[in-house]
């Protein structure tokens, strides 16, 4: 007869055995495809500067949020993707990196994960960095969450923000902007809920999302718990009155929020989208 210690022994390695090994990605699921839950991102340590957070607490229904805002007369949008070479453009992956490159971050008003991207980070719809297109918009079709179309691109110039879907981007773009990230699906098109996504879907995960208001100030919106598409883009439409908003991503969603000491590290990242905080003149 085994011992209890050598029971528990044996149960204790089995479930060291079962943990996911750290910093593994999360496939990312199409709507509807089941439930998923998944905790709210690990915070990793970082120094609260004592400034006011551009990020606020928000409660929608049953869930909790964090919603930052972009205003474009306090603020200046930018992607970020990695360290150039000679090789490319090799992707930070991880808000710390980011940090380290920046070397001063007294800037920074926050930063989110900013669209869809592959196994080793690189973006896998349109993407532009300092005017610098590195990826042509993609309109094929396929599986998983960025082709469920319409998609889109979050896009900017000169502090004028908007949200696209990715055809009507195509069409009525003609000037290469000074940032743009292409993700998906759309949540929010011209006021309505994109037509594939229900009400409040089985589908849940923490997840983040984009849409600029009429006043051209940028909404992002993290969820601090699991919640369905469907909830996510009901948000945006009723609560933030936004006409067309984008989801950005769920499972390795994140948020870096310098002046609340907030750093997510949860799963390797792709591209970033970096919020600074304009320069005051001098009085």
């Amino acid at each position: 007869m085994r011992s209890p210690c050598l029971i528990l022994a044996c149960l204790f390695a089995l479930t060291a055995c079962d943990a996911a090994p750290e910093g593994q990605p999360v496939l990312r699921t199409e709507i509807g495809s089941g439930i998923a839950e998944q905790p709210e991102p690990a915070v990793a340590a970082a120094e609260n500067t004592g400034e006011s957070s551009a990020c606020r607490d928000a409660v929608f229904e049953d869930i909790a949020l964090i919603h930052c805002v972009a205003d474009p007369a306090e603020h200046s949008v930018e992607m970020v993707l990695g360290a150039k070479g000679d090789g490319g453009i090799r992707p930070y992956r991880s808000f710390a990196a980011l940090e380290k490159a920046l070397g001063d971050t007294e800037s920074v008003a926050f930063a989110v994960n900013g669209g869809m991207f592959d196994e080793e980070g690189q973006p896998i719809g349109y993407y532009v960095e300092d005017s610098d297109r590195l990826v042509e918009l993609n309109r094929a079709q396929g599986g998983g969450n960025f082709h469920l179309l319409p998609n889109g691109v979050f896009y900017g110039s000169n502090g004028k923000w908007n949200v696209r879907t990715a055809d009507d981007f195509y069409s009525n773009v003609a000037d290469r902007p000074e940032f743009g990230t292409q993700s998906g699906p759309m949540l929010v098109i011209g006021g309505e809920l994109h037509p594939e996504i229900t009400q409040d879907g089985p589908s849940r995960y923490v997840r983040n999302a984009v849409g600029v208001d009429s006043e051209g100030r940028a909404h992002f919106v993290m969820s601090r718990a699991p919640l369905s598409f469907g909830k996510l883009a009901r948000y945006y439409r009723d609560e933030l009155k936004v006409q067309n908003a984008l989801y950005l991503d769920g499972s390795v969603s994140a948020l870096w929020d310098p002046a609340a000491g907030r750093m997510d590290g949860l799963a390797p990242l792709g591209p970033l989208i970096v919020v600074r905080k304009r320069a005051r003149a001098a009085p």
